[in-house]
Formats: C-alpha cells, structure tokens, sequence
C-alpha cells in the first residue's frame, strides 16, 4: 500500500511540475526548433520583446475556423506591427497521420495569408509537451522577462463556425493590450478548445 502511495505521489508531483511549467507566473520553457525551412529559432533570441505562441495544426476545424475567418491573420499584423513577436507552433508528431512536412504548412500558411513571425515544427512535440499544450489553438503570451502572462484560449466562442469570430471575446488581444499598457492581465488563464495536440 505504502509503494502505491509513493507511486501516486511521484505522479502527482510530476503533473504538478508539468502545470507550472507553463502557468502564467512561470518561467516560458526555453526552446530551439526548426522554422518550415529547417532554420532553428529559438525563444531566446526574442528576449526582451512580448512573444505569443500559437498551438496549431492546419488539420484542425479549429483552427481553420480562425484562419478562414481571417481572425487569426488579423492579430498577427495588428500585434506584430506593435513589436510583438509572433510564432506559430505546430507540435504535430512526425509519426502522426495528420503530420505535415515544412513545405507543406509553409505553403498552407502561405494561402492564408498569415503573418507570424515563423512557424515552427515540433515534430518530436517535446515542446508541445514542455508548455502542456492541450488544444490546437492554444495561446501562449510571454512578456519581455520571459514570464508566461496568458495560457488559454483564443477567445470565448468554444466552436467551428469562422461567424462566431465576430463578437468574441478575444482574450490574446485583451492581454496584450494591457501588457502593453503597463497594467496586470486582468483574465490570464482559460481552459483551452480545440482539437487534441496530436501528441
């Protein structure tokens, strides 16, 4: 009795340290990945700058809904031409069926007309599963310290109709406004939607 005491407990102290990793207050988790043309970028170069990480994959309903609504486009240019570094991640395991290669979602990002600052594949997931990334999308903002400041949802609409864009609540764009203005995030965690992580 005592061994499966101990076992949960390691359990639980693991799924603990999993949630702090990426809880707003948190240190972001450092990564390196490769961009869709095999070049590395790294968290790091982008010290002392706001960055979002945007969970997705060009499979998901969900994510299509934001992008042929042009919503997620949107906050790329309204955000980036503010400073914010913006960087797509799709965490995808290369040995998934709904994997897709570097050309593949380059070109998929190229006919939506996005403008992160790159897209990244995490085609190990090992950073998907560094920040507990759960739904395809699922947002991250970190701010110029390196401090997680938004984990969530996108906005509050929970659905595939690109027409529910339209009236959400937007809550990246909410703590980026405040971030930016100098003032705490008032709504810093949701509970993602989405697709799975296709881990």
């Amino acid at each position: 009795m005592s061994t499966r005491m101990a076992t949960i407990g390691l359990v639980l102290a693991i799924l603990a340290g999993t949630a702090s990793a990426q809880a707003p207050g948190a240190a972001a988790p450092a990564f390196t990945i490769n961009d869709t043309a095999g070049k590395p970028v790294a968290l790091a170069d982008f010290k002392g700058k706001y960055v979002v990480l945007e969970w997705t994959n060009p499979e998901c309903p969900f994510v299509q809904k934001h992008y042929v609504s042009k919503n997620m486009q949107g906050l790329q240019k309204e955000w980036s031409e503010r400073g914010v570094v913006w960087l797509s991640i799709n965490s995808t395991n290369a040995n998934h069926s709904e994997f897709k290669t570097g050309p593949e979602v380059a070109n998929w990002m190229r006919a939506q007309g996005s403008a992160q600052k790159a897209t990244l594949l995490d085609s190990s997931s090992a950073t998907g599963r560094a920040y507990a990334a759960k739904t395809t999308p699922q947002m991250f903002v970190i701010d110029p310290a390196g401090t997680v400041i938004y984990n969530g949802a996108i906005d509050d609409k929970r659905s595939t109709n690109p027409a529910d864009v339209k009236g959400a609540s937007n809550y990246v764009r909410a703590a980026l406004s405040e971030a930016l203005a100098g003032k705490p995030v008032t709504v810093a965690s949701t509970s993602p939607y989405g697709c799975s992580v296709k881990y």
